[in-house]
């Protein structure tokens, strides 16, 4: 079954050019973005970045983030869609990471997909496509933080497969199945299912969504991670509270289980974590954001750490389509999972950061 609804998909993707070639009611957007940064942590020993998340990872240096182009195809009066967004850079070569460790050219293929609206309320898409999962996403022009997450590092990045999204005005609901979590190529039998249910409040000011990703089932050797299953379970929740003043809250719980009588080192449990987000924008061209973050890990299977509790402060100072970011990160964590300068263990750290991203 899998395999027809891909084999339809491509069957689709491929005929689209000459759908788009008859209809007049064809259109063609270009959108994109730059981004760079200098990073500069206090303590960390030479060689090291004390940056555990994604992205930024350097230190006492300038770097650049990425450059990306993205358009944005209709025909049939928006009945059919079609995206192409690329990325060119660290940040998206970290983003496509099985891509980019074989070298191959998809690494610059942030999202690829085809939809197709069968009704007003229900669509298909078919390609690859970010994640639904979390409250951050990859292009620093759409967040307020320039440093991510650790939810989102340590979460679904990308999903290659197809997607169904049915909407009945404020509630909405998504199911598809996927490769291997962040695969665009699969090497593996393993598939992931996903999921979103969201809501809102009639006036727009509340929204929320629940999201699921995950497999589970597998035999031992099946997929890279050599697990039985993994499930994560996620809820973002946007308020606008004024003009002014708006919070967004993200929770995830991600639970693993290796297969029976294995032995790869893998360890059962699962890891949770909380988000909170103050964003406040006293005029159209200054918003600042206070992001804080906490990570428990009690059986530490993943962090190396019980807990980790992250405080980022971010100014945006925005001139027309540039945003100039100003940002301090301070982290703590139950071990010694940092270093100092001497090179010796530290249970914290601190982070000056300076980001310039255009967005056009």
């Amino acid at each position: 079954m899998i395999k027809k609804i891909f084999g339809t998909a491509i069957i689709a993707f491929v005929t689209t050019q000459a759908i788009f070639a008859q209809d007049s009611t064809k259109s063609l957007t270009f959108s994109g973005s730059v981004d760079g940064y200098y990073r500069y942590n206090f303590s960390a020993a030479p060689g090291t970045t004390n940056n555990k998340t994604s992205f930024t990872n350097s230190q006492s240096a300038f770097a650049l983030g990425m450059a990306t182009l993205r358009a944005d195809a209709t025909a049939l009066s928006g009945k059919v869609t079609v995206t192409a967004d690329l990325g060119f850079g660290t940040r998206a070569e970290e983003f496509s990471y099985y891509e980019s460790a074989s070298k191959s050219t998809l690494a610059m293929v942030k999202q690829l997909y085809i939809t197709y609206a069968l009704s007003n309320n229900v669509k298909i898409t078919a390609g690859k496509f970010a994640t639904h999962v979390g409250y951050e996403v990859m292009d620093a022009s759409l967040n307020r933080n320039y440093s991510m997450s650790y939810m989102f590092t340590n979460g679904p990045f990308s999903h290659t497969g197809v997607k169904m999204d049915v909407t009945a005005g404020p509630v909405g609901f998504m199911v598809g199945v996927a490769n291997f979590i962040d695969q665009t190529t699969s090497t593996t039998t393993t598939k992931t299912l996903i999921a979103q249910f969201s809501g809102g409040s009639k006036n727009g000011k509340i929204k929320a969504y629940l999201n699921y990703a995950g497999f589970f089932g597998a035999n031992e050797g099946e997929n890279p991670l050599a697990l039985k299953s993994l499930s994560q379970l996620d809820l973002v929740v946007n308020a606008t509270v004024t003009d002014k003043f708006g919070l967004g809250f993200n929770a995830t719980v991600q639970s693993r289980k290796q297969p029976r009588n294995a032995d790869n080192g893998t360890l059962d449990g699962s890891w949770k974590a909380a988000a909170l987000y103050l964003n406040f924008d006293p005029s159209s061209t200054v918003g600042v954001t206070l992001r804080s973050e906490l990570v428990s890990d009690s059986k530490v299977i993943y962090f190396g750490t019980k807990n980790i509790f992250a405080n980022t402060l971010s100014l945006n100072y925005k001139v027309g389509p540039f945003t100039l970011i100003p940002e301090l990160r301070i982290e703590s964590a139950k071990s010694e999972i940092y270093t100092k300068s001497d090179g010796k263990g530290s249970k914290s750290t601190a982070t000056a950061l300076l980001a310039a991203v255009y967005k056009f």
